[in-house]
């Protein structure tokens, strides 16, 4: 047996259901707490039509004026069981106990169950509503019952007092259980996420190990090999390529440092990056022709930003290099309306490519720091044999 989706008079057993997160699944939170509002609205005018039939049908032509006043209060005091539930209980008891108002005390026994669990207050509601069904008003008919028929009324009382306590008591032991399960479903979701972050952690460390241990190991004898070449054929083309070689792998070994230590660290802003202000350097040291063009450029740009920018540069010219060797290049840098426009052409290649080594993800991942800054990345090749590289990214307003 189940009690998802039991409700009574002015109580519902029924939950939301909610995702591990705690949050709830079927739409925002807004339309959620507009359901709910107009659920409980329905719920209250169910509430209130019910007590009022309940008096309506079973009071005598003969009653006396207060008892149907009494009766009529304690139908109108169910509006505010859900802010005063034990005031309810009090203005429903005359109602019951010199009226009808057998539903409306009942109704509002199970908000104050529902709302304060078993305290005190419930249990003099209880009390309340078991007297008002175990004495007979007026109270000389009352003295009249025989033993037998005060004993009936007594255990009918405990029935009819104790049935909506214990509905409400369900409602709350209920609830309570769901907002704990949603509780320990997101921290178990927390804990999934941590171990995550703790084996990537891990995979960073042993990356950052390899880049250190083998490539920083490499790039340093190249550049001493460069080194021995720059000072044995000195004011000739190999002294300068030589140079130039040093010259690239040091600034190679800075760079590797920087991402070995965001890679020790997990965190991608850490670390000195280039960026915009060294447009100008990187394309002085590339083996490309490139007209240089910066525009409109904000004072404040973010390292993320200014950091793409400088990497979708390098990368294109590095392609163009690799695969339109002798071809000039354009590079345009300029400040859009909120946001960074970088955009990379080159003209037709006039050598054939050199088959330089190449790792195949390069654009692709130009592209991917692009989605995550939340901008656009596009690629095409032009209608005279070149190639175009447009990247966007938005900068804060």
């Amino acid at each position: 047996m189940t009690t998802e989706g039991l409700s009574i008079p002015g109580m519902s057993v029924g939950r939301p259901r909610a995702d591990t997160t705690g949050h709830i699944r079927d739409g925002s939170i807004a339309d959620w707490f507009r359901k709910r509002a107009v659920r409980a609205l329905s719920i209250d005018v169910l509430a209130i039509a019910l007590a009022v039939l309940d008096v309506w049908l079973v009071f005598p032509e003969e009653a006396m004026t207060y008892s149907i006043w009494l009766s009529a209060l304690s139908c109108v005091a169910l509006v505010a069981r859900r802010w005063l539930p034990f005031g309810v209980v009090l203005a429903t008891f005359p109602g019951y106990l010199a009226g009808w108002a057998q539903l409306a005390a009942m109704i509002a026994l199970g908000m104050l169950a529902t709302r304060r669990g078993l305290n005190w207050q419930t249990m003099a509601g209880f009390g309340m509503v078991w007297a008002s069904r175990f004495i007979l008003w007026p109270l000389d008919e009352f003295a009249a019952l025989s033993w037998q028929e005060h004993v009936l009324d007594g255990i009918y009382g405990v029935v009819v007092a104790g049935m909506p306590v214990a509905l409400g008591l369900l409602i709350r032991a209920r609830s309570e259980l769901s907002d704990k399960l949603a509780e320990l479903a997101a921290s178990r979701d927390r804990e999934q996420q941590l171990h995550a972050q703790a084996v990537r952690a891990q995979e960073r460390a042993r990356l950052a190990r390899e880049m250190h241990d083998v490539v920083s190991h490499d790039i340093t004898l190249i550049a001493m090999q460069a080194n021995v070449l720059s000072i044995s054929a000195p004011g000739t083309e190999a002294h300068q390529a030589a140079e130039n070689i040093r010259q690239l792998s040091k600034r190679t070994l800075e760079e590797l440092r920087t991402l070995v230590g965001v890679l020790r660290s997990g965190v991608d802003e850490d670390g000195p990056q280039p960026g915009i202000d060294e447009l100008h350097q990187l394309i002085r040291t590339s083996d490309v022709p490139v007209q240089l063009t910066v525009e409109r450029i904000p004072e404040t740009v973010p390292r993320q930003v200014s950091a793409a920018a400088y990497r979708t540069v390098q990368e294109c010219l590095t392609n163009v290099h690799k695969h339109a060797p002798g071809a000039k290049a354009t590079v345009c840098v300029r400040g859009e309306e909120d946001a960074l426009g970088v955009e990379v052409l080159n003209e037709q290649p006039c050598e054939p490519a050199r088959g330089l080594p190449s790792g195949g993800h390069g654009l692709t991942g130009l592209a991917e720091r692009a989605r995550l800054l939340g901008g656009t990345f596009e690629t095409a090749p032009t209608d005279d044999g070149g190639f175009r590289v447009r990247a966007v990214y938005p900068l804060p307003g």
